[in-house]
């Protein structure tokens, strides 16, 4: 086999011209045929009058190996083991990419570092068409108002990293500081992803320090884990003469979890003790993540939606063959159990299933000595609504 366009000869002929009388064992090199790498043996230095004449082939032999013995001289394989050890911890990048870098760049650790993210921002835009449906909620309350919001990425592997879950914690308390937020909680529960995308938020994580925006903490993160990492959705309430409540579930660390349940409890003239406010307030906010409530009353069931079961009930009772009376008595009843699931005070209480929460809400009114009831709850969910 020929190694270049000019190399006629097997290697195997090329290393026939190196042997003499004399057995080596091993070979390194030295300098000393008009500027060119000649061998030796470790026992006997042949540095003079070649018996041989240098060719285009030995050439590229030569050169091939002065390559080799460069290439382990000037780093050991100690220090190359270091080096890729330092840099994937400061990355997490996979070993792979990290060694790749540290070879193109000669093992400078700071220029591999700088080609992987050069790399890893740069294929950010790709990433972004892949679907990320795992993810943490991330949660970051006081005592009147809490935001939550939703950061997405592919796999649960990367959901339970700890660069992830840093940054998703960072999030969600640059969305509670939002100027923007008492405007926001007036008009709707959603926070704008826009404006939050914009702020500045400032890291403090031995991989992550420093100040930058949002989105581009967003991308350096995705460039990191590797793969799409997206800020999906944020939501936020507040309480005027109350409290916020919340229960997260399947939570990793305080403040992260994939569930996340959260209300407010209001007081009718304010000044209640907010310890049993809480006390009460965790548990229903637990209930919402259970019993996945729609509404918040049987007032607040849509029509359209009353209609809508009514039609399927209908037709359902129908095909029983009883007559008109019976099927009309048979769809209210049905009806109304339906509401009970679906609207949050009619539901039956998931810590004591004798009570609904509307006899719940009555027992704290008669502990505080004055009205409390919900002012609005949310339940949100990793991944819901997302095609997989």
């Amino acid at each position: 086999m020929a190694y270049s366009g000019r190399a006629q000869r097997p290697i195997s002929s090329l290393l026939k011209q190196l042997k003499t009388s004399h057995s080596y064992s091993s070979w390194t090199r030295c300098n000393g045929f008009n500027g060119q790498s000649m061998f030796q043996s470790n026992a006997i230095s042949r540095c003079k009058a070649p018996s041989f004449r240098p060719t285009a082939e030995l050439g590229w032999v030569l050169g091939f190996s002065h390559a080799c013995r460069r290439y382990s001289a000037e780093v050991g394989s100690t220090e190359q083991v270091g080096l890729i050890k330092q840099l994937r911890e400061r990355t997490s990048a996979p070993m792979k990419d990290v060694k790749a870098a540290l070879v193109d760049c000669n093992w400078d650790l700071e220029a591999a570092y700088t080609e992987l993210r050069k790399k890893g921002i740069a294929g950010a835009s790709k990433k972004g068409a892949r679907i990320a449906a795992e993810g943490m909620l991330a949660l970051a309350q006081d005592e009147k108002v809490a935001a939550v919001i939703e950061l997405n990425c592919e796999t649960d592997f990367v959901a339970r990293n700890e660069i992830f879950q840093y940054l998703a914690l960072s999030v969600a308390r640059s969305a509670l500081t939002m100027d923007a937020l008492p405007k926001l909680l007036s008009e709707s529960a959603t926070i704008d992803l826009k404006l939050l995308g914009e702020m500045n938020i400032v890291l403090d994580h031995p991989k992550l320090t420093r100040e930058i925006t949002v989105q581009d903490a967003i991308m350096e993160v995705a460039a990191i884990m590797g793969e799409n990492v997206k800020l999906r959705r944020g939501f936020a309430l507040s309480s005027a003469n109350g409290i916020v409540s919340s229960y997260l579930h399947t939570s990793p660390q305080p403040g992260l979890g994939r569930i996340a349940g959260l209300l407010t409890l209001e007081s009718e003239n304010g000044g209640a003790p907010t310890e049993v406010l809480q006390r009460v307030g965790s548990n229903l906010a637990m209930h919402v993540v259970a019993a996945r409530p729609l509404f918040l009353s049987r007032d607040h069931v849509a029509t359209k939606t009353l209609e809508a079961e009514r039609d399927i009930l209908k037709t359902q009772a129908a095909a029983s063959g009883k007559p008109q009376a019976a099927i009309e008595k048979m769809v209210e009843g049905r009806l109304r159990k339906f509401v009970e699931e679906i609207a949050l005070l009619e539901q039956k209480f998931v810590m004591n299933d004798k009570v609904n929460v509307k006899s719940v809400l009555e027992d704290l009114s008669k502990e505080v000595g004055q009205q409390i009831k919900v002012g609005s709850f949310l339940r949100v969910e990793v991944g819901e609504g997302i095609q997989r």
